[in-house]
């Protein structure tokens, strides 16, 4: 069949490299930016919000339908993410708002989808970014534990950065004035998962604790708890042997140099990052 054909038809299903395409989703799409790009908002929110009624079967279509209908009160930021997720599924824009990303997470990584849902609130996961999280750089914010435990890279106006090199301190990162994130590539993980202690008013990390086992090894990152985020050498060794949560039941980490406020000590935050590793661990595995 034709592309042509399979653009006329709405429910041609076509196989495309690893996966299904639904075409429609692309006619959509493509229709849905002219109506944009003719200052048509509400006739493009329409086209996005009917994408929900087209029942694809590859759950990866679903997740885009429901994209689509979340954010068809943006439906500039809602074609922009459905366009990305079907030509990089790994990238996420830096634009991206947190219950966006929650939603389009899911496509690949449970893990990265529960962070993202897991943020504040409903109001604070409507309206801030990805980008804007990670240029902070809070010292509790959870998106630096998935970047630095996922090996991901920051891309920005200038060049590449690897998350081991993006951030720098408390409130500090490898950008030079001027530079602005415009994406993040997060790898596929085996498998990984993210558990976070929150603070109950704020839903901050008081400690959070992202693993993951990749391609290049098990990486484990730790935010919350110090005044920037870091790794755990000593449990990404451990887990290399043996992915279980009994592998690093006994490793603690140095409680100097770790935050210490109203909320938690720096003995109980150190004690807190065993915890959530090992909750992570078995999220991870799924028991």
């Amino acid at each position: 069949m034709l592309l042509a054909d399979a653009l006329a038809d709405p429910v041609v299903v076509l196989v495309h490299d690893h996966g299904l395409l639904e075409v429609r989703v692309v006619a959509a799409l493509e229709r849905a930016r002219a109506h944009l790009a003719r200052g048509e908002g509400a006739e493009a929110a329409s086209l996005l919000e009917s994408l929900l009624r087209t029942r694809g079967p590859h759950p990866a279509l679903r997740l885009l339908h429901a994209s689509a209908l979340h954010l068809s009160g943006r439906p500039g930021e809602a074609l922009a993410i459905a366009e990305d997720l079907l030509r990089a599924p790994e990238t996420l824009d830096a634009r991206c708002h947190h219950d966006a990303a929650n939603l389009a997470a899911q496509i690949r990584d449970v893990a990265l989808a529960d962070l993202a849902g897991g943020i504040g609130d409903p109001a604070v996961r409507a309206r801030g970014t990805l980008g804007g999280s990670i240029a902070n750089n809070d010292p509790a914010a959870d998106y630096p534990a998935a970047v630095l435990g996922l090996g991901a890279t920051v891309v920005t106006s200038e060049r590449e950065i690897a998350g081991d090199d993006f951030f720098t301190g408390m409130f500090e990162t490898a950008l030079a004035p001027g530079e602005i994130i415009t994406a993040v590539r997060f790898p596929v993980p085996k498998r990984a998962a993210y558990v976070k202690f929150p603070n109950p008013a704020s839903r901050y990390a008081v400690v959070g604790v992202f693993i993951a086992e990749t391609a290049d090894g098990v990486r484990v990152a730790v935010t919350g708890a110090a005044p920037c985020v870091f790794r755990v050498a000593e449990m990404e060794a451990a887990l290399a042997r043996d992915f279980s949560a009994a592998a690093i039941a006994d490793i603690l980490v140095d409680a100097d140099g770790l935050n210490e406020d109203i909320h938690a000590s720096r003995a109980y935050r150190a004690h807190l990052v065993t915890v959530m590793a090992k909750r992570a661990v078995a999220g991870a595995r799924g028991t």
